[in-house]
């Protein structure tokens, strides 16, 4: 069965998203969080600052990326079953930060550099830390549900978690690392590295 392809409405709601949150972003980034309004947002992506609410109900989510936790719940869902539970969650954090720091044709390392502003002013700005472990949590909830563990076994679903919050540990102590390095390492790699020096390295498929 092929996969359904988005609609023109959903392909033009996508790239007004993108376009809004690129603006802000760039302008939270020149100029500091506080100091820019949502209605300095709309102005510079050309829409009203009613499309920027309609997209983003919160000035918080405009530096908050939602992409991860589909991609990395998808590719634990797709894991073997089989596996270690390490690997199958570390496997889906390298392949999703693959695909979100990929670059686009036209602008090679557009992506990186994007996710990079973002993670700076999710560190520097306390409104977005909270917000910032908000949606971490709301991560981990979606990789132990996407790991299938058998919710009527405490013990199962315990284990899960405890992988889960370890190798998201992991995870952070990269995105550390990657802004302090200004992206010169490649993200995935800081993120294998990480999980095997917590885990060894059989906790990383070669």
């Amino acid at each position: 069965m092929s996969e359904r392809q988005p609609t023109l409405r959903e392909r033009r709601r996508s790239e007004t998203r993108r376009l809004v949150q690129a603006h802000a972003v760039r302008l939270f980034t020149a100029h500091g969080y506080e100091a820019v309004t949502v209605a300095d947002v709309a102005e510079a992506a050309g829409v009203s600052a009613m499309t920027v609410y309609r997209h983003f109900p919160t000035k918080e989510d405009l530096v908050l990326i939602d992409q991860p936790t589909q991609l990395i719940a998808e590719q634990v869902a797709a894991s073997p079953a089989t596996q270690p539970l390490v690997r199958r969650v570390g496997g889906a954090l390298i392949e999703a930060a693959t695909a979100l720091t990929a670059g686009d044709g036209d602008e090679p390392g557009a992506n990186e550099r994007f996710l990079l502003d973002c993670l700076r002013l999710m560190v520097s700005t306390p409104a977005l830390r909270a917000r910032h472990l908000d949606s971490q949590y709301a991560l981990q909830q979606a990789i132990v549900d996407a790991l299938g563990n058998d919710t009527t076994d405490p013990d199962a679903v315990f284990r899960a978690q405890a992988a889960t919050s370890a190798c998201m540990a992991a995870m952070h102590t990269a995105l550390t690392r990657w802004t302090e390095d200004d992206g010169r390492t490649k993200l995935p790699d800081l993120i294998a590295r990480a999980l095997a020096a917590s885990f060894g390295d059989d906790a990383v498929a070669t």
